[in-house]
């Protein structure tokens, strides 16, 4: 049985656009699926509809079997098992790096102090951030703030992992920093589902590509050296052209 089953969800908005018709995913235990697809075509919603973040007019997801999506009042308990990074990093500004990290473990799972702030040690040190401990987000680079965000995340526990766009906001050099961050937590078989423009990083670390069309549908499914060299459809392949437009200029 897959970790994650999305079946057959519609999501419009209320101004009557929509972004995801009849769209259904399934994803492995220790599986990394990366999405791809214009900018609209309904990458991020998907995301934040697993996440509860956005409701779904039809359809069901489900987490381990167990039914997630729909008006469900223990939706906090849910999120605590799918960690969700987003491209703006949420940090507080008013709290410290460790002060971040260690508020949902605290309020939401009610775990002490000593034990979380031990966790969350090794995952700063993992990530080469122990130095920045004590540091306020004003103080730290974007690519510092976003391996934060990761650690945030991961100190709960999840099941699997989200990945919206996290490194848009990055100046270049320090995406990798956070790509390798990512890397690692894949190679370690941490389940999780990726929307990125970063093409490389997307060949190297996917078992699976989703290719997104802009009416919200999968246009295209296939591995990454399919996807990459032999693009079945058009409109994947003059996406995949765009990229490479881009590299040569």
């Amino acid at each position: 049985m897959a970790l994650l089953e999305i079946k057959n969800i519609r999501k419009t908005f209320a101004d009557g656009v929509t972004v995801l018709k009849d769209t259904s995913v399934s994803v492995e235990k220790g599986e990394v699926v990366v999405i791809l697809g214009p900018s609209g075509c309904g990458k991020s919603t998907l995301l934040r509809c697993i996440n509860g973040l956005e409701e779904i007019q039809a359809g069901e997801i489900l987490l381990d079997g167990e039914v997630i999506s729909g008006q469900r009042k223990d939706m906090h308990l849910v999120r605590q098992k799918i960690g969700m990074v987003f491209q703006s990093y949420e940090l507080f500004p008013h709290l410290n790096v460790i002060k971040n990290i260690l508020l949902a473990p605290q309020k939401a799972q009610n775990r002490t102090t000593e034990e979380a702030e031990q966790e969350a040690d090794k995952w700063l040190e993992r990530v080469g951030l122990k130095d920045k401990k004590y540091a306020y987000p004003r103080q730290l680079s974007g690519g510092q703030k976003q391996r934060v965000a990761i650690v945030r995340a991961l100190c709960m526990h999840p099941q699997i992992m989200l990945f919206d766009e996290v490194t848009a906001a990055l100046d270049p050099e320090m995406v990798r920093e956070v790509l390798d961050v990512m890397m690692n937590l894949a190679n370690d078989g941490m389940t999780m589902l990726i929307v990125t423009h970063q093409m490389n990083f997307a060949r190297a670390i996917a078992d699976r590509i989703l290719f997104f069309g802009e009416g919200g549908e999968i246009v295209e499914e296939s591995t990454p050296k399919e996807f990459f060299e032999n693009p079945k459809t058009d409109r994947a392949k003059k996406f995949l052209e765009s990229f490479q437009f881009e590299k040569r200029h």
